[in-house]
C-alpha cells in the first residue's frame, strides 16, 4: 500500500506521555545533521515488508549511496528464500561490515557497522519471539527477532517485528506486542542484564488508521494498489530511551522509499542520531 511520506516518527514513551495514542508521542524531524561531528552515534534504520520479492537493485536502493552513518539497521518481513545477507553486503560494497543478524524464517534483522566498528562492538546477542503465522511457502511468519549490542559504550536493542494483519485484529496485535515485549531478552532469564539505553522497534506492525472511513481517507492518502484496503501506516519505526536525561535522540529524516516497486509495501527509512549527556 502506497502512502504519502510520513514527517514524524513514533516514540515509545517510557513515561506514558500521550499525544494521539496512549504511550506514544510523535517526534518532529530536525533536518540538520552534522553526523558524527556532533553526535556520538548516527544510525540509519530501514524496515521493509518484501512480499516475497527481492532484486539486487532493490538492495542497492535500500542502502543508498550516502552512507555517512555509523550503523545500518535493516529489518525485513515476508523475506523470500534468498541469501539476503550476501545481497546487502554486496550492495554496501566495502563501506560497512555485518555485526549481527537474527533470523526467524521470513522475519530478518541485520546490523551493519563501519569497517572498523567491530573494535567498538561488544556483547552482541540475538533473540526471537514467534507468535504465529507460517514461514514456509507463504513466508508470512508472525513475531519478532532482535539484536542487542553495546557499541561505543551505548547499549542498544533493535527489534524487527511482523504482527497479525487485518483491521479488526487490534486486540490480537496488542497481545502479540505484549508477548514480544515480555519475552525478548527477558529479565526473568537474565535478571542482572543492564536495561538498553535505547530500544528501536521496526517492522510491519499492521495497525490501521482509526476514526476515518475508507472512502474519505482516499482523498487524503494516495493509494494506487489495492483500493479495497483501509489506508494505513502499517510499516513503522518507533524508539524508546531508558533515560532521556542520559541520552538525547534526534530524528533527522523519516520517509517512505517510493522508488522501490517490487512489493505492495514501501520501505520506510529513518536517520537517528544519539548524543550522550556529559557527566556533571
Amino acid at each position: 500500500m502506497i502512502r504519502r511520506k510520513p514527517i514524524q516518527l513514533g516514540s515509545l514513551d517510557s513515561h506514558g506521555a500521550t499525544m494521539s495514542h496512549e504511550g506514544l508521542k510523535t517526534v518532529r524531524v530536525d533536518n540538520r545533521c552534522d553526523f558524527s561531528s556532533y553526535s556520538d552515534l548516527c544510525i540509519c534504520v530501514v524496515t521493509w515488508n518484501m512480499n516475497g520479492q527481492v532484486t539486487y537493485k532493490d538492495m542497492a536502493e535500500l542502502v543508498g549511496n550516502n552512507r555517512k552513518f555509523d550503523l545500518l539497521v535493516v529489518g525485513l518481513q515476508e523475506v523470500p528464500r534468498k541469501n539476503i545477507s550476501r545481497l546487502l553486503q554486496a550492495a554496501l560494497l566495502d563501506s560497512h561490515i555485518l555485526l549481527g543478524k537474527s533470523i526467524m524464517q521470513s522475519i530478518h534483522l541485520y546490523v551493519f557497522g563501519l569497517k572498523d566498528s567491530d573494535l567498538f562492538t561488544k556483547e552482541v546477542k540475538i533473540d526471537k519471539s514467534p507468535v504465529g503465522g507460517f514461514g514456509g511457502l507463504i513466508r508470512r511468519k508472525k513475531g519478532a527477532v532482535a539484536i542487542r549490542l553495546n557499541y561505543k559504550g551505548i547499549t542498544m536493542v533493535f527489534i524487527s517485528c511482523h504482527l497479525s494483519a487485518h483491521a479488526q485484529n487490534v486486540e490480537k496485535r496488542n497481545s502479540e506486542f505484549r508477548n514480544v515485549s515480555e519475552s525478548l531478552f527477558s529479565q526473568k532469564l537474565n535478571p542482572y542484564a543492564r536495561p538498553a539505553q535505547i530500544t528501536v522497534w521496526l517492522g510491519d506492525l499492521n495497525y490501521r488508521i482509526q476514526g476515518i472511513g475508507n472512502y474519505p481517507a482516499r482523498d487524503l492518502i494516495h493509494n494506487d494498489l489495492q483500493r479495497e484496503r483501509m489506508p494505513s501506516w502499517t510499516d513503522r519505526i518507533l524508539f524508546k530511551t531508558q533515560d532521556a536525561e542520559e541520552i538525547h535522540v534526534t530524528l533527522h529524516s523519516y520517509e517512505a522509499m517510493d522508488d522501490i516497486h517490487s512489493s505492495d509495501h514501501k520501505p520506510v527509512k529513518a536517520h537517528i542520531c544519539l548524543k550522550l549527556s556529559k557527566p556533571s
